[in-house]
């Protein structure tokens, strides 16, 4: 069962944006500015930057391939089952470890409320439980209702921001960013500055790129999108715009938010604290400055929570769609049309996340989103070279191969930095993937991938079918919402026939006359003569390149075509010696409406200017069949936006 499109441009910027904003802005600067003092602000700033290349590669293969599950869909596609199920996993931890965060932050701020400083971890979990609780619910009912409400909650969460920043910015004491690199460590159970330097200095450079890769879970809400994609209306427009916009608008609330903080907070107090924004606020505006950023850091932790369910949930729903998880973990629900059974895993994977320490899961989100950026851009690399026909993005990354050559490499080098408990969580992960794969997932999915193709490139011995073009025709139909005629279903079924010499109209009609007549039942000499009679009539070739031969029956009820090329030519005349493509068809007067419809989608077909040249080009009777179905059609209105 296919999900509903329910998600607009302003539903894209919500989920991406309340996906970022949260602990990463609203925890983690305390813990990266005891690292690296006011410099953590250009490893934001750096982290934000890198993000909006390598998602560059994201977003095309996003509106390339829109489907539930994301980046482990097109990475499935691309490099195999083995690579999608560890991608799938890993992506679906990524999210459950970064939702988490969100989750503790709610439970942290409801348990202070009603407990205060009595509250312990225990009772924290249990907290916790019942605010996953409501968010399963919610997503449960439907991604509409969650969407909007995540609208609501991003909305106010950004104009709280604004006025933290425009109240921040008249106070700022610039004497706290010197020295710009300062370094705390624990003494006597308590962070002090234990080291300080320039940030032109080589340890400078370095702190910026460890402080971009700790923070990198701060931008993880891109994968968010990815995941809820089958979901969005027209796509093509809307992802791209949404996504883009969100990364720009989170950068500056970033940069922003973080320079009010570090100008108003003494050095040692940022450092130790797992509450920056809101101890700031409490120094310019007192208790109800205080009040005010806790409510927008609740709202942060609420927004992410519930984007990170409703996305980290389609992994499970698209793993299971392609045999690698049991096929009851993607039973989309009749009446609201979600995966429930999806969202409850993902819920009990979240509050399973929570007895974390709190860095560790942060390293690891950040080292496991890290990795899927890989794995993306590499797609990207790969997929383009397999030379896929049927692989079309409405969005084209730029400066093809070094984008994803550069992301590449800086993605790896962040992983790097994160330490070696950051990477062994990530290796365990893959186990976890591993072991799912071989005991299930193998004997059971049987997909291919653009690798193969790939492949075939290099060597002759691979042999393929066209199940993954198949797919990719599909998935652009969903997409661009396009609704197959009758037209479409008759060149699903039609043969399609590639002539190897040239030929002649007379010897072409005597074998498909043969055909029909064993079809029709009609005599196939009566059937020869109706073809040439018509030719002769009139001749029915369109072009020096196109002819569209048919004749009408007054004694049957059914409609019927076939279709040739012949790169050597097909003589229809003295004026028309070389005729490479032919749509030949049989039809009945009671079928007049198909009939025009048939003539009407060929003309639409060959109007294209680069038709000629993809006909010619297409490798076989399967690529001419999807060059017809994926032809160009007329835009439709509609009041979706």
């Amino acid at each position: 069962m296919e999900l509903k499109k329910e998600l607009g441009f302003m539903d894209v910027f919500s989920i991406s944006s309340g996906a970022m904003i949260s602990s990463g802005i609203f925890i983690l600067p305390g813990i990266a500015f005891s690292k690296a003092g006011p410099m953590m602000i250009l490893g934001y700033i750096l982290g934000g930057l890198i993000v909006l290349i390598g998602t560059l590669s994201v977003i095309e293969l996003i509106t390339a391939m829109p489907k539930a599950g994301g980046d482990y869909f097109f990475i499935m596609r691309t490099l195999g089952p083995l690579i999608g199920t560890i991608s799938g996993v890993l992506s679906w931890f990524a999210i459950c470890l970064k939702t988490a965060f969100a989750i503790f932050g709610i439970a942290g701020v409801v348990g202070g409320i009603f407990y205060g400083d009595a509250m312990d971890h225990q009772t924290l979990i249990v907290i916790s439980s019942l605010v996953t609780t409501v968010f399963l619910i919610l997503n449960i009912v439907g991604v509409e209702a969650a969407s909007k409400f995540e609208t609501v909650i991003v909305t106010g969460l950004l104009l709280l921001m604004g006025m933290f920043i425009a109240v921040g910015m008249f106070n700022v004491n610039l004497e706290y960013f010197n020295p710009f690199i300062q370094i705390y460590d624990v003494v006597n159970g308590k962070l002090e500055l234990v080291s300080t330097g320039s940030p032109l200095s080589s340890l400078g450079a370095g702190l910026i790129v460890s402080s971009a890769a700790l923070i990198f879970v701060s931008f993880g809400g891109l994968l968010t999108v990815a995941c809820v994609s089958e979901e969005v209306k027209k796509p093509k427009k809307n992802i791209p715009k949404g996504l883009i916009s969100s990364i720009i608008v989170i950068i500056f609330v970033y940069g922003a938010t973080l320079f009010v903080t570090v100008g108003v907070l003494p050095g040692e107090v940022l450092a130790n604290s797992l509450t920056p924004i809101a101890d700031a606020a409490r120094v310019l505006a007192g208790n109800p400055g205080y009040i005010v950023i806790t409510v927008a850091s609740l709202l942060a932790f609420v927004s992410t929570a519930n984007a990170g369910i409703m996305a980290a949930s389609r992994y499970p729903l698209a793993l299971s769609r392609d045999k690698l998880f049991p096929s009851f973990v993607g039973q989309v629900n009749k009446r609201y049309k979600t995966p429930t059974v999806a969202i409850i895993a993902t819920g009990l994977l979240m509050v399973g996340s929570l007895l974390l320490p709190l860095e560790t899961l942060a390293k690891t989100a950040s080292a496991v989103i890290l990795t899927t950026y890989v794995l993306t851009n590499l797609s990207v690399i790969i997929i383009r070279e397999s030379n896929l026909s049927n692989y079309r993005p409405s969005f084209v990354a730029p400066l093809y191969p070094w984008v994803q050559i550069f992301t590449i490499f800086v993605f790896i080098s962040f992983i790097a930095q994160l330490g070696i408990a950051a990477i062994e969580s990530s290796i365990g992960l893959i186990f976890i993937s591993l072991a799912i794969y071989f005991t299930y997932g193998k004997k059971n999915s049987s997909k291919e991938y653009a690798l193969l193709h790939l492949l075939i490139r290099i060597t002759d011995n691979l042999k393929l079918g066209h199940n993954l073009e198949s797919e990719l025709r599909d998935i652009i139909h969903q997409r661009d919402d396009v609704k197959l005629t009758e037209f479409d279903k008759i060149v699903m079924d039609a043969p399609i026939v590639d002539l190897k010499k040239f030929t002649s109209l007379e010897e072409l009609i005597k074998v498909e006359a043969e055909k029909f007549s064993t079809i029709l039942g009609k005599d196939n000499l009566e059937l020869e003569n109706l073809f040439f009679e018509r030719e002769n009539d009139i001749t029915t070739a369109i072009s020096g390149f196109t002819a569209i031969p048919h004749i009408v029956l007054d004694d049957i009820d059914s409609f019927h075509m076939a279709v040739f090329r012949c790169r050597d030519g097909i003589k229809f005349s003295e004026k028309h010696p070389e005729i490479k493509a032919v749509f030949l068809f049989v039809s009945s007067p009671e079928l007049n409406k198909l009939h025009l419809q048939t003539l009407a989608s060929i003309a639409t077909l060959i109007k294209d200017d680069n038709f000629q040249e993809k006909w010619l080009e297409a490798k076989n009777e399967n690529y001419l069949r999807d060059l017809i179905l994926l032809r160009t059609r007329k835009e439709k209105t509609s009041k979706n936006k």
